[in-house]
């Protein structure tokens, strides 16, 4: 397969789990560990793509505990950051070089509907260099945090 006639269609990842702009970045950070993912796409109440959260980003502004955690939300976390975004018909060393230019390890990509469609990770260009890519003929299929993390604070006992 010639890799400069690959599109990020063809390459990206599309089946993922995401977040919610007003979830906690303590339920952010469990649907990580769940889904194994270091990347976690962050969507608006519309399904529009706000932003992509790593595993850096959530330790970096780590402080306090679960009460704390439970009371930031993640829309904190992705203030003032760039927010790269590509489309399915991109050809992929224009997408590599948006990830290049932003700094970022991962790209959403956004489909007609203008809904997050897709993610292209570092992980998923290497796939494509070495030849790995498989053939996808379903469509994206996204999961959101359908539940919520509500820190349980141990009760005093006495002792007795």
């Amino acid at each position: 397969m010639d890799i400069g006639a690959l599109t990020v269609a063809q390459v990206m990842s599309r089946t993922l789990v995401a977040v919610d702009l007003e979830e906690s970045p303590l339920l952010a950070w469990e649907i990580m560990r769940r889904a194994g993912v270091h990347h976690l796409p962050v969507l608006d109440g519309h399904g529009c793509l706000r932003g992509i959260l790593t595993r850096e980003d959530l330790t970096a502004h780590w402080s306090g505990g679960p009460v704390e955690q439970s009371q930031v939300r993640v829309r904190a976390l992705l203030a003032d950051r760039r927010r790269p975004h590509t489309t399915p018909g991109t050809p992929l060393a224009d997408a590599v070089a948006a990830m290049l230019d932003a700094g970022v390890d991962a790209i959403g990509v956004i489909g007609e509907d203008h809904r997050l469609a897709g993610m292209m990770t570092a992980t998923d260009v290497l796939r494509a260099v070495a030849g790995r890519i498989t053939e996808h003929r379903e469509p994206p299929e996204l999961m959101t945090g359908m539940f919520r993390l509500v820190p349980v604070l141990p009760s005093h006992v006495p002792a007795g």
